[in-house]
């Protein structure tokens, strides 16, 4: 699953560098353990036809508008059942998005309780952030939910946890935003994975399963 995640690359590089996107409004500060239930920063489709992109700040927690009061909310959403679920084939199919990332947080179940591990691209990868394959939906008329798509666990982060975000490479980032691309069979063929020999991982303290801590120590080696 993904359940955390940090962004510290500023916005308006990879706003610029990734999507051709001058101005991203209001800055933000580096965030080294970001939760579930808040707005995050996520790149969809401009517009019908895919020609360009916008920053949107969804909530992390999908819970459209037309979804029952007391329905869920999930923050993921399984690659292998988003074409057919209910809940999210209208997404998968026309709104799907790309959440930034320099690295994210998952738990390994050891003897003496979960050991929380950070992975993250290799200090010489040259994109230096990640882009996690999301969808979204309209919450009302001014704001926007989100999920994170999961995927079995690679051997590279198998032993860690068994199931993983969906890390798109960069270079298919335009295929995977565009809704005319709607067939399942052709959105799947186009979500390029992005090489997991560029990651890197390293237990870290448990200091990070409290959301109020949030400082670059999260992501010293323990």
């Amino acid at each position: 699953m993904c359940g955390r995640f940090t962004l510290t690359t500023p916005l308006e590089s990879i706003a610029e560098s990734l999507f051709g996107i001058s101005t991203v409004g209001e800055s933000h500060a580096p965030r080294y353990n970001i939760p579930p239930g808040i707005p995050i920063a996520a790149f969809r489709s401009a517009d019908e036809h895919g020609k360009a992109a916008v920053l949107d700040r969804p909530v992390w927690g999908f819970k459209p508008r037309w979804a029952d009061t007391d329905g869920p909310a999930p923050i993921n959403a399984r690659a292998e059942r988003v074409a057919t679920s209910p809940y999210f084939k209208r997404a998968f199919s026309q709104r799907r998005c790309l959440i930034p990332a320099n690295g994210f947080f998952e738990w390994r179940q050891e003897q003496s309780g979960k050991q929380p591990y950070y992975i993250t691209l290799r200090h010489d990868d040259p994109d230096g952030v990640m882009l996690l394959a999301g969808l979204w939906e309209w919450i009302d008329e001014h704001q926007t939910c989100c999920a994170i798509l999961t995927e079995p666990a690679t051997p590279t982060l198998g032993h860690i946890h068994k199931r993983q975000p969906v890390i798109l490479d960069p270079a298919c980032r335009w295929d995977w935003l565009d809704p005319d691309l709607n067939e399942r069979e052709a959105i799947r063929s186009a979500a390029r994975r992005l090489d997991q020999g560029r990651l890197a991982l390293w237990p870290v303290s448990a200091r990070v399963n409290t959301p109020d801590n949030d400082d670059a120590e999260l992501l010293a080696p323990s």
